[in-house]
């Protein structure tokens, strides 16, 4: 008797290596390495990277581009039961868009002490007065994550000419 794909559970760390593939395209077109999928009942809907440089676009980030994609997948602008994964903590923008789509869980890999909005700089996932809230957990595959954004802006200084 053969395994079906019904009986395949995919962990978070396999989820995150499919936004980690994402965070890699990104890089290659000279975004900054972040990549987000969402995903509902153990299929992905939605998928995102970086590219607010090449879209002249303050919003283009790789969790806008994942909901967007999920919303219209799946024919409606909340999208209760997904999960969100993201190589990089989220910023305020994109937690208050996870949280507008009602998504019942954000997995994040590196933390993001500069603009994070789930605990690095703010929490905005665990404010009370808002009225809904996602269940977030951080840290999932943190070192690929954190050492793909290394990577990245190290390659990006070497290339930079001293002024």
């Amino acid at each position: 008797m053969g395994v079906t794909c019904a009986s395949i559970r995919l962990t978070d760390d396999d989820w995150m290596a499919e936004a980690l593939n994402l965070a890699r395209a990104s890089a290659a077109c000279g975004e900054v390495p972040v990549g987000a999928i969402v995903v509902h009942d153990g299929r992905i809907v939605g998928r995102g990277g970086n590219a607010p440089i090449a879209a002249n676009d303050p919003t283009a980030h790789a969790e806008i581009a994942a909901l967007r994609e999920a919303a219209a997948a799946l024919r409606n602008y909340r999208l209760p039961g997904c999960a969100m994964y993201v190589t990089l903590e989220p910023c305020a923008m994109c937690v208050g868009a996870v949280m507008h789509a009602r998504l019942a869980r954000l997995v994040f890999g590196a933390r993001d002490p500069k603009t994070g909005a789930c605990g690095s700089i703010v929490d905005l996932a665990a404010e009370p007065r808002l009225n809904h809230h996602t269940q977030v957990t951080g840290g999932v595959a943190a070192e690929a994550c954190g050492a793909l954004l290394t990577q990245f802006f190290a390659a990006r200084r070497s290339r930079t000419p001293d002024a």
